[in-house]
């Protein structure tokens, strides 16, 4: 059958217009679809100089051809968060580091790789004003400080900054696999518990036992934060470890943001002369913006105790710098010194200078 030009013109102007009208819905679906994904990098990039060179970091093996400077990828984070709703999000995090390993042939093989760090959901409100993590993610630990102190970029936070300095580790991760619960109670009061395997990200389950997290946060004043947090685990059936933290945060001040902690960690495995020693240390510091999304100012001082029972085995460590968004925020130049003063005097001082590179985007 034959349609009039007349009929045929408007049943393809309707054609079209519903075909417009289709894709129309279909973009502004996607876009809020996509409006809830997000992309996102951060990358730690350090060019590092030795400005002493007698000390057991800048010449560990008294070699006076040691490599005194040095660039370094650091960090480099590829993070995508998917909001589904009000309620439930996942997030998926990959981290880059340094892998030491020898191959089959016996040749060095340290390249640059990427693994896993954060694989987990999140459901918002499952009771009033909490939020429940299940999987790879953020522990309790030192979260908190690590974002008061706001510089992952130039330093750990003080409970996982020494392992490589003193070659003694403390049994925290930045991320675990288990559940996680935290809120608050009411505005002054918040909690935290969590429950994992307490291998760390990095490695599966070695054992039965489980670690045990818990943390409470009391805001007395806006500005004043004092926290408690407390862990529990068991090592085998007779030992275990524990670990007691306090930190305190003043941010009443605008642009000023400072901030003290302190442990113990004490696990029944860390014997010496057949006596158990803990391991203890505290950090003080402080940030401060003198020119806001552009100059910023930090400092920090800790001090870490590796063992108790031995005595002048204490490092301090002074670190110093600025924070400069040279063009945009999303990069920044974080010039930064790193003063060691160690209480053994057969220990020389270290003084090491680095120029950090902090990308996101």
């Amino acid at each position: 059958m034959n349609l009039s030009p007349k009929i045929s013109g408007r049943w393809i102007s309707r054609l079209s217009f519903s075909v417009l009208m289709i894709m129309g819905l279909l973009w502004i679906s996607a876009s809020q679809s996509f409006a809830q994904q997000k992309l996102s990098t951060t990358i730690y990039l350090d060019y590092t100089y030795y400005l002493s060179n007698q000390g057991p970091i800048t010449n560990p093996q008294g070699d006076p051809n040691f490599k005194n400077n040095f660039f370094t990828f650091r960090r480099a984070y590829f993070r995508y968060d998917n909001k589904i709703n009000d309620r439930l999000s996942f997030r998926l995090t990959f981290d880059g580091d340094y892998v030491k390993a020898v191959d089959a042939a016996g040749k060095k093989d340290d390249k640059f790789r990427p693994f896993l760090k954060h694989l987990y959901f999140q459901l918002t409100d499952i009771i009033p004003s909490s939020d429940l993590k299940v999987g790879l993610t953020d522990t309790i630990t030192f979260k908190m400080a690590e974002d008061r102190w706001g510089y992952r970029s130039v330093a750990k936070e003080i409970m996982d900054n020494y392992k490589d300095v003193t070659g003694k580790d403390i049994d925290a991760y930045s991320a675990d696999l288990g559940v996680s619960l935290t809120g608050k109670i009411i505005r002054q009061l918040r909690y935290g518990v969590m429950l994992t395997n307490g291998a760390g990200y990095s490695h599966p389950e070695g054992d039965k036992y489980k670690k045990l997290m818990s943390q409470i946060q009391l805001i007395p004043v806006a500005g004043i934060s004092i926290v408690g947090y407390a862990d529990y685990e068991k090592q085998t059936a007779t030992a275990k470890a524990l670990t007691y933290k306090g930190d305190l945060y003043l941010e009443a001040i605008k642009n000023l943001t400072l901030g003290a902690e302190y442990f113990i960690y004490r696990n029944d495995l860390n014997v010496l002369n057949d006596q158990r020693y803990n391991r203890a240390g505290y950090s003080i510091f402080g940030r401060y913006v003198l020119l806001p999304d552009k100059l910023n100012v930090f400092a920090r001082f800790d001090r870490y105790d590796p063992n108790n029972k031995i005595s002048q085995d204490e490092i301090n460590l002074t670190i110093a710098g600025l924070d400069w968004a040279l063009i945009h925020s999303s990069l920044r130049l974080q010039p930064n010194i790193w003063f060691y003063h160690y209480n053994d005097p057969a220990k020389n001082n270290d003084l090491v200078f680095n120029m950090t590179f902090f990308m996101a985007f």
